[in-house]
This record gives C-alpha cells, structure tokens and sequence, in this order.
C-alpha cells in the first residue's frame, strides 16, 4: 500500500494536521488511530474551558474534538480505527528514500504502508508510579490521573471516597474537582516542587473554590495497606527534594491518584532515528515543525506537553501544511538554519532552529521556563542585537509561553549564527 501523507495518532493533533493537509491540496492520505473512535484525549475531558482560542466559544472535550472529527468526514479523509502503529522506518538509508510505516488491525492483520512524508501525532502518556519511587506496597486503590479520569467521565465508575493526589498537574487539579463534585472528599493535593505544575487558573477554579489543600514541597513517602489503600504518609521535601525527617503525616485515605507529570509517546520516533530533545522527550524540530529527517513532521504532545488543545490545533494545522508545501515540491532544502538556544531559565523552544528564508512573516516560538520568575522579562537576541524584550509580571513552569518571531528582524542581520531566548529576572 502506497499513501503521500501518512498522519499516525487521531486525536486533537492529527485531526487538525489532517483538515490542513487535505485543504492545502493533499488527497492521499490516511489517519491510524489506535483508539476505538477519533479525538483522543479529548472525549474523557468533559469538563468545559476548551476552544476559546479556536473557536472563541467555551466547549468541552468531546465538543471541541466533534468539530474536527465532523471536517474530517466532510473532507472524506480516509482513517483506520484499532489500528496500531508498530514501526517507522526509512526504507532507504538516503534522504530520498520514502518511509515505511508498520501497522496492525484485526482487519487486515499486519501490512506495510509506503509514505512519502508522515506526520507524528501520537500524544503523551503519564508519568508511571514505577518510575517515581514510592515506596510501600502496590495495592488496589492506586491510579493515574487519567486512568481515574476515564473511569468516572467515560465508564461510568468510581475510583474511591476519600483521596489524596501526588501531584498538581493539570488533570490532577482537574479531578480534584470532579471527584468532588462526584461525592469524594478530596484531603490533600501533595506537590514535589514549589509551585503548581498546572494552569493557575485551574489551582483557583478546581482547588481554592472547592477548599481542597493545595501543599507545596511535599509528596508522598510511604502508602499503607496490602489489599486496598488504606493511607499514606506525606511528608515536606528539602531543596534537594528529599524527606525532611519530622514532617511526616498520616492521612487515611482509599484511593491515590498520581498527576506527575507527562511524557511524549515518542518510541516510533526513537526507533526511526528522529534527534531528540532532552528538555521536552519530543523531537527536535525547524520552523516547519519538521523532524531532522526529511519528510517526517511532529505536532501536538508527541512534540512537547501543551497546556491547551487550542494551541495544539494551530500547531499541528502549521505541520499539515508544511508537510503538503513538501509533498508539492514547494518547501526548499534548508539553506542557512539557524539553531535557537534556551538560556536564562528558559528550558527549551519550539522550534529549536530556523531557516530564515523559509520562514512566514511571523514565526511563532514557544516555549517553558524552569521557575517561577516574578517582574522579569522575556529576549530574543541574536547577533549581538535584542530583537524582542517584553516585561512579565510572572512567568510559571506550568504555563507555556510564546513570542512572535518576525522574518524582518533577522533579515536585519547578516548571516546571524544563532537565535537566543532568555528570560531576565527584574529587567526591563
């Protein structure tokens, strides 16, 4: 089977590749999604707060993911259900050989699909207790956040009635409310580092408006009971992150839900070769969201871990049409790249280089910084020249930024070496 596009992952991040991809004028291509339907993530979020950027109405999950899904059918974009993507692979060991894209379904078994160019859109995971450390026992009543999230939104079931969550990322502080509004009595959110891993506004509206503790420098030291949760030990964490003996506190409880953190599900990329980024765990990309090997697009959480869905859609509607414009012969090689470094509390950019003759007008740069930083100021530099300095009365972990990176400013200077976004705290 041959394809052009190939689009792997259904949720948010492939729905609005694909619309863009056919739209921009590419007819052969196909979604594989692992899931029984389309939207991924989105149809277990039923909470509302969604496509206020994108739609600029508020929508819940599923709603937001029906509007992509019915232009999906409405454009006839071919996708597979149940599907499985199990490798990616260049078929040839030069550039111009074309990818091989390894699925299975109980439909047609195993087969071999030959892209052209493929859009990875596969989203993240969570972050498994394994690889937290907690020790204590493994009984019934432990969950992921998600895990506990489809449960109740999708399947109708209760995880417990007296909780407590280790970690304040957003679906943690997010399930905080509906187990509340459930019947549970949430007693504690416990958080690792000194500030909140998720969206301010989710603190206020999941937390403070429902009195549900949020504590800061603590995490959970011990979980008791062999059969069923019947408590944990809780306990505040130096700067190290360690224990400070004293502090501990039992809190009886049934269920343990664990928000700590997301990873990209980036393993088809690993075993394809794609050069990674250690700060996000997704890949390192150009302005046109391309991978550094050609043909290979990434978009969404597969990339780096977003804090709204709507920005997940106009990145991944950027990458479906910069993969078209590649498809059509239109994207030039990448002459003159210029690589974009973090510093200054800046943990990582997307996209990490530019080719500035490829660019749009405007170049949009996002990316995380590593504190909590109070009246700073957000640069963009190159060649010894601040191109941009915007002041910030506050700038968090859990809230992604971004700059409008605009072509004139580097078209100012010749032959620029490297592009720096920094963040400096009390400057002006």
């Amino acid at each position: 089977m041959k394809k052009d596009l190939v689009i792997i992952g259904g949720g948010p991040a492939g729905l609005a590749a694909a619309i863009a991809a056919r739209e921009a004028g590419v007819e052969d291509l196909v979604i594989l999604e692992r899931d029984a339907r389309l939207g991924g993530i989105l149809n277990q979020c039923i909470h509302n707060g969604f496509g206020l950027h994108t739609f600029k109405e508020e929508l819940t999950g599923p709603e937001y993911a029906d509007r992509f899904v019915r232009q999906v059918q409405a454009l006839g974009i071919s996708c597979k259900l149940h599907t499985m993507v199990v490798d990616l692979a260049r078929q040839q060991a030069d550039s111009a050989g074309s990818l091989l894209v390894t699925a299975m379904n109980q439909e047609d078994g195993i087969y071999t699909i030959e892209a052209r160019a493929v859009i990875l859109a596969m989203g993240c995971r969570e972050r498994p207790r394994g690889a937290l450390g907690i020790p204590g026992y493994r009984p019934a009543g432990i969950y992921s956040a998600g895990t506990a999230q489809r449960y109740v939104n999708m399947e109708g079931r209760m995880p417990g009635r007296e909780v407590v969550i280790l970690g304040s990322g957003d679906i943690g502080l997010i399930m905080a409310r509906r187990m509340t509004l459930e019947g549970a009595k949430v007693k504690l959110v416990a958080e690792l580092m000194p500030y909140s891993g998720g969206l301010k506004r989710n603190v206020i509206q999941c937390l403070d408006d429902f009195g549900i503790p949020l504590k800061l420098r603590t995490t959970v030291v011990d979980i008791k009971g062999k059969q069923r949760v019947e408590g944990v030990t809780v306990a505040q964490v130096d700067e190290k992150g360690k224990p400070v003996p004293g502090t501990e506190e039992q809190i009886p409880c049934d269920t343990l839900l664990l928000s700590c953190g997301l990873i990209p599900e980036n393993e088809l990329s690993v075993a394809l070769g794609v050069g990674m980024n250690p700060a996000t765990n997704g890949p390192f990309v150009n302005e046109s969201l391309e991978t550094d090997i050609e043909g290979v697009f990434a978009c969404g959480n597969v990339l780096h871990v977003h804090d709204l869905v709507d920005y997940v859609s106009e990145e991944a509607s950027w990458a479906g049409r910069r993969a078209a414009a590649y498809l059509q012969g239109s994207l030039e090689k990448g002459v003159g790249r210029v690589s974009i470094r973090a510093e200054g509390g800046v943990r990582y950019t997307v996209p990490s280089s530019v080719v500035p003759g490829r660019m749009e007008q405007e170049q949009v740069l996002r990316f995380r910084v590593g504190n909590v930083y109070r009246d700073a100021c957000v640069e963009v530099s190159a060649g010894g020249r601040v191109l941009y300095s915007r002041r910030r009365r506050v700038l968090t972990p859990g809230e992604m930024e971004q700059v409008v990176l605009k072509r004139a400013w580097l078209e100012q200077i010749p032959e620029p070496e490297e592009i720096t976004v920094s963040v400096r705290e009390g400057s002006a």
